[in-house]
């Protein structure tokens, strides 16, 4: 690389809309520029990667729980392959909501790609209506995500109450160091220009908190052509994942998907999958669905995200009633 790749972290708990942000900006970049993004899932299917390939960017996905684990190994080798095929003229890097951003930010820092990266404004996400929630603002994930950022972003605004909105403002008033910026937005709007500049690489309150996951290496994926069917699981940080690879010849309700998964114990339910109507990119969080088309994609994948323990044999029988046709390998 002749100079180092303007770099952005884009921070933020579960479910506030990080990928909807950075769909925005890709379909904002500048005429003739190549960029890429390292998308970090906690599920193991890789759905916002899936997602974020809509838009032309070149993808690379850490799927599996937080990318900084197992000494950031994933994270390195998606990072040197982003760097090596795409040579972007910025990357954006999304890790998962459930993770921490110190190991993170020190690897991007560090010698390795001290000469390759240059670090700009972390920016976080917020969801004002989740600061009235005990168990998102104790959450030390939470706090370093806000502590680490220099741009601090209300997103959802919409969807707030002016009370809420202005509770907002006030926490932010009162953290020490004062962020660079704060903004509101709305279903993930952002401005080009928040991404200019250099990080303050501010401290966290507990840089060793995360309780990193023993990792058995990275398992290669089976063909979907081979086992047509595949079930997949995680958990970890207080959360538990279940997610199905399918074959794109088995076409699904969307109506019964969404019956199924509109479920108060699902903090998370996305899915970008064969309908009878088409494709679909399906993403519901905190009770707001979203459904939108999207071009056909090589598997469906399809994913839930709980803080309790879920019985994937149940879930499985029951995803599997929403089939419309399939193929008779599955």
């Amino acid at each position: 690389m002749t100079s180092p790749i303007p770099t952005n972290l884009v921070l933020g708990f579960l479910g506030v809309g990080k990928t909807t942000a950075i769909l925005d900006l890709l379909k904002n970049k500048p005429d003739g520029e190549v960029w890429a993004v390292l998308v970090n899932e906690f599920g193991e299917v890789g759905i916002d990667g899936a997602i974020l390939e809509t838009e032309g960017a070149f993808v690379r996905e850490v799927p599996g729980g937080c990318m900084c684990c197992v000494a950031g190994l994933p994270m390195q080798i998606g990072l040197n392959q982003l760097i090596h095929k795409a040579r972007p003229d910025r990357l954006l890097i999304e890790p998962t909501g459930l993770g921490h951003p110190s190991q993170i930010i020190e690897t991007l820092t560090g010698t390795h790609y001290r000469d390759v990266l240059e670090l700009g404004p972390v920016l976080c996400l917020v969801d004002p209506r989740r600061l009235d929630e005990p168990r998102v603002t104790e959450n030390v994930q939470f706090q370093d995500q806000v502590a680490a950022a220099d741009i601090v972003v209300a997103n959802k605004t919409d969807l707030c109450q002016p009370e809420q909105i202005a509770r907002f403002d006030d926490w932010l008033a009162g953290l020490q160091p004062a962020k660079n910026a704060v903004f509101h937005t709305r279903q993930g709007r952002m401005d080009i220009a928040w991404l200019d500049g250099r990080t303050a690489l501010s401290a966290v309150s507990s840089p060793h908190a995360h309780h990193h996951q023993e990792s058995a290496g990275l398992a290669p994926v089976t063909d979907i052509r081979d086992q047509p069917w595949q079930r997949a699981s995680n958990q970890g940080q207080g959360h538990f994942s279940l997610g199905w690879r399918v074959h794109p010849d088995t076409v699904f309700s969307e109506t019964a998907l969404l019956a199924l998964f509109m479920d108060d114990r699902f903090a998370r339910f996305k899915a970008v999958v064969h309908t009878r109507d088409g494709w679909r990119t399906i993403n519901m969080a905190d009770g707001a669905l979203s459904v939108s088309e999207c071009e056909p994609r090589e598997l469906s994948r399809i994913e839930v995200i709980s803080e309790q323990t879920l019985d994937m044999d149940e879930l499985d029988a029951s995803l599997r009633t929403s089939i419309e046709q399939t193929d008779s390998s599955c």
